[in-house]
């Protein structure tokens, strides 16, 4: 490696400073560092061109971002929610299981953690401060269920992770399945616990009517995950072409199932997803100029020098990355974790023979978790805005969520098969 490494690096970390776009921060770092080393600029536009136009998986981002955004604009939350309330029914603490479920089945939906809390989020933490819940707690649940959603298929992350690695997108789906379900385990625990500690609400009692009148409305809704996962696993479609047929759908049953999303209303969806991805994209073709720099510099092969000769165990390796992400996840944004640091550690992940699929999952709940974390934690931004709550207050109350996430971290990553054993079924 070379002192030009520290120019587009140096300038990345200016671009925090400065809150610069990181996108942004990424391109001017990548084009100084071509500038200082006399290399063509041409190469820049040629590494980043090539990278977005032979990714055909990326496709699916925008496409699932849609999907998220229709879910949202046409009110299918508020079908998910009364879903899930009738299948908890009364318990201490009912909305805070309802807060889980419902994030659970939006999740097989969108693929966004972002999604979840500024959409099904708003409709949890307004029910929450109308049964008399502490602010902070209902923020802070909000925030930490919300990080099931890039676990439980389909997910965002893991189309970004599959183009990074060449790991199959299906079997990384099927992979995240059993970790979301031990995600909503460990936090049901907790709500649990501290339901009765603090004594929250009981629920209201569910008429078997009324849930066969709420599962009936949110039937249509409960589809989209299966039309999608079937759809994929059978190999009737790709998970891009998936993406597709997602989206399609959402925009069926919410023009002509529900009625509720109206022309002035998929403008504005349109709108947003053409920002989101807009966003997503720039970061991603920085980061193919950084991989190109990465690649030049050698940066792989000093690191697997380094770490083979210090770490001997795949354990300690895992161990090792986790922190390594977990500090990362708190001072940078999860896209650049994902796309600049992911590369650097792939070889070492190949030279322990570690499952990609297993690493996959693992490092995409770790960065989740880094949403939650400050200062930089967009979860905790986004759910103290909708509840109106100190940071302070918010950050005290995640803290102990934050432990419980990292108790299903640690079951993930040791036990392999947690997450190998559906992907194992469908070899």
């Amino acid at each position: 490696m070379s002192w030009y490494l520290f120019i587009p690096f140096g300038i990345l970390i200016i671009a925090f400073i400065i809150r610069m776009p990181i996108g942004l921060g990424m391109f001017v770092g990548s084009i100084a560092y071509y500038l200082a080393k006399g290399i063509s600029i041409g190469s820049f536009v040629n590494t980043v061109c090539y990278g977005l136009t032979n990714s055909y998986i990326l496709i699916a981002i925008p496409l699932f971002v849609f999907t998220a955004n229709v879910m949202n604009a046409s009110k299918v939350t508020d079908k998910i929610f009364d879903f899930a309330r009738s299948i908890i029914g009364r318990k201490h603490g009912a909305t805070g299981y309802v807060n889980i479920l419902a994030s659970l089945i939006f999740a097989g939906m969108t693929g966004s953690a972002v999604a979840d809390a500024s959409g099904l989020g708003t409709l949890e933490i307004a029910q929450m401060k109308r049964e008399g819940y502490d602010m902070p707690f209902s923020c802070a649940i909000t925030a930490s269920t919300s990080v099931i959603g890039p676990i439980f298929p389909p997910s965002i992350p893991f189309v970004i992770y599959a183009m990074l690695s060449g790991a199959s997108v299906g079997k990384l789906f099927m992979g995240g399945m059993i970790p979301a379900i031990i995600l909503c385990i460990v936090m049901g625990i907790y709500v649990y616990f501290i339901s009765k500690k603090r004594n929250y609400p009981i629920g209201a009692k569910v008429t078997f009517r009324h849930f066969l009148s709420s599962t009936f409305q949110a039937i249509p809704a409960l589809m989209t995950p299966v039309v999608l996962l079937m759809g994929i696993y059978t190999g009737i479609m790709t998970p891009t072409e998936a993406g597709a047929v997602a989206a399609a759908y959402t925009l069926l049953i919410a023009f002509i199932v529900y009625r509720t999303l109206s022309l002035r209303d998929l403008g504005k969806v349109l709108l947003n997803t053409i920002r989101t991805t807009g966003t997503i994209f720039l970061v991603i073709a920085g980061a193919f100029g950084f991989s190109f720099i990465v690649t030049i510099e050698q940066v792989s092969k000093v690191v697997v020098e380094a770490m083979s000769s210090v770490v001997s165990s795949p354990w300690v390796f895992l161990l090792a990355v986790n922190i390594l992400f977990l500090i990362l996840g708190a001072l940078i944004d999860v896209n650049v974790s994902q796309l600049v640091f992911i590369p650097i550690v792939l070889p070492l992940v190949h030279h322990f023979n570690i499952d990609l699929v297993h690493f996959g999952v693992m490092i995409v709940l770790n960065m989740m978790i880094g949403l939650l974390t400050p200062p930089f934690g967009m979860l905790l931004f986004i759910t103290a805005g909708i509840g109106k709550v100190s940071m302070k207050d918010l950050i005290r109350e995640t803290m102990p969520l934050i432990g419980v996430l990292l108790v299903a971290l640690a079951i993930i990553t040791y036990i392999p098969q947690t997450v190998l054993f559906l992907t194992n079924l469908v070899r």
